[in-house]
């Protein structure tokens, strides 16, 4: 159906058309409304119902009117079905974001929307998302719902840890993981009828510190029925998300094999244990086929942190110029908010990018790594609240991912004693560099006596 248009506004003198065939997208769950450039046709403002015939429509008309360069915002996940649509008939499609296209408050209604980013982009002042290729978008998928899913078992976890308490069961204080080897084991007897303390404790593995009889004294309750059966709904929910995991997990695998890049396996590196929510298969192997390089050679990123960043941004990273333009992507790098030429404000900008989220989580297990990066997240948390260190670590982790996948060198750590050397080094530099300002200069103190005095004036000399 057409929509009345409104009036064209007038260009502002001063700015030049950066794209003159450009249109504008305002995005919705059941119309689209779309601005063209005024006088491509006589209704330059449309309304599309968002089925699919009215999209193929709506690319029709955008081709007659001549539009080759299109932006619409990210609202939620209606845009993707018109963004796969645009992107396959050859439009260029820029998908910003909401923030960035504030309109001027009071006129706010979708006609103004479509006719303001179709302006703004006319004059190049939008900038698109990243958004990864078709096969990279198909593995992204795979690798969020296989997210979703794990979430999903985590509250299956928790619902039958509540039933659990609700009966009295103490079996959480016991074993470390309810849902282990031997805390599953004695979930299934428990929901197929076993009450007995000692028959239950007997299904413990001999890796459990606790002896039999404390586990069994902790599987005294109540057994009351509906509690019973909470317990059984959640383990039955528990089993068949893992079951969902299981078949996601080989539709991830069979998608690496299309997209890998080489046959080679990765160099031997560091012995790790698998986790336990990791993909069975040869998953360090596949990604070093993808990309050419083995990221969980770096102290604090397992193979699931190297799964996501790469599901996320693609082994490809010709999309950011430079090492701080991918950082500053991922919202990992210091904010700049100056004004009167003072620094308000360093603060990194708010984002929810999953890339950024695995990164800090792989900066916080540095905190027991004797590592290069172990010292130096260390001496981060020393200067600085737990929060920024753990940014300020992510940051440098997501700087040497840009660096193996761009040059195509593979991480070598250089240790935990030899970080701690060159700091040394360098904090002995500062101290001479700032005692010689004051005309002072640092005297090594002898091993076997106490210095009087760390610093003599420059004229005494150093022998």
């Amino acid at each position: 159906m057409a929509q009345r248009n409104r009036g064209n506004r007038p260009i502002r003198a001063g700015f030049q058309l950066t794209y003159p065939n450009a249109a504008g997208i305002d995005i919705g769950s059941a119309a689209h409304y779309v601005a063209v450039p005024p006088g491509r046709d006589d209704e330059p403002v449309r309304e599309f119902s968002s089925v699919t015939a009215e999209l193929q429509r709506l690319a029709d008309w955008l081709r007659a009117c001549g539009v080759d360069t299109v932006a619409m915002e990210s609202t939620g996940v209606y845009w993707i079905p018109l963004y796969e649509l645009l992107d396959a008939r050859g439009f260029t499609v820029l998908l910003v974001n909401a923030r960035h296209v504030k309109h001027v408050p009071g006129r706010k209604s979708d006609v103004l929307d479509c006719q303001w980013l179709q302006q703004l982009l006319s004059f190049g002042l939008l900038r698109g998302a990243f958004r990864p290729q078709d096969q990279r978008c198909a593995l992204r998928a795979l690798t969020r719902q296989r997210a979703m899913l794990l979430r999903s078992q985590g509250r299956s976890v928790q619902h039958l840890q509540k039933a659990l308490t609700q009966m009295n069961i103490q079996l959480a204080n016991v074993i470390s993981d309810v849902v282990g080897e031997t805390g599953q084991k004695i979930l299934r007897a428990i929901v197929a009828g076993e009450r007995d303390g000692q028959a239950l404790a007997a299904l413990r593995s001999g890796r459990i510190r606790a002896s039999g009889e404390e586990i069994a004294k902790s599987l005294q309750g109540t057994w009351r029925h509906e509690h019973l059966f909470a317990l059984k709904q959640a383990l039955a929910a528990f089993d068949f998300t893992a079951t969902q995991i299981a078949e996601c997990d080989v539709e991830i695998e069979q998608q690496l094999v299309t997209l890998q890049l080489c046959d080679d396996t990765p160099p031997p590196g560091k012995k790790r244990s698998r986790a336990r929510n990791a993909p069975k298969f040869d998953l360090r192997t596949q990604l070093f086929q993808l990309c050419g390089v083995d990221l969980t050679r770096i102290d604090g990123i397992d193979v699931t942190t190297a799964l996501t960043v790469l599901s996320e941004v693609g082994p490809d990273l010709s999309a950011f110029p430079t090492v701080k333009h991918f950082t500053s992507w991922l919202g990992l790098c210091p904010g700049t908010k100056i004004t009167g030429g003072k620094v308000l404000s360093g603060k990194t900008q708010r984002n929810a990018k999953r890339a950024a989220q695995a990164l800090r989580l792989a900066a916080a297990a540095l905190r027991s790594s004797q590592s290069a990066l172990g010292a130096y997240f260390r001496r981060l948390c020393s200067r600085m609240d737990k929060p920024k260190a753990v940014t300020a670590a992510a940051h440098k982790l997501a700087r040497l991912i840009y660096t193996l996948l761009t040059k195509g060198e593979q991480y070598t750590d250089q240790g935990q004693n030899y970080y701690e050397q060159r700091y040394r080094e360098r904090v002995i530099r500062q101290l001479t560099k700032r005692a010689e300002q004051f005309g002072l200069a640092l005297v090594p103190s002898d091993a076997n006596q106490a210095p009087t005095s760390p610093l003599v004036p420059a004229s005494v000399g150093v022998s």
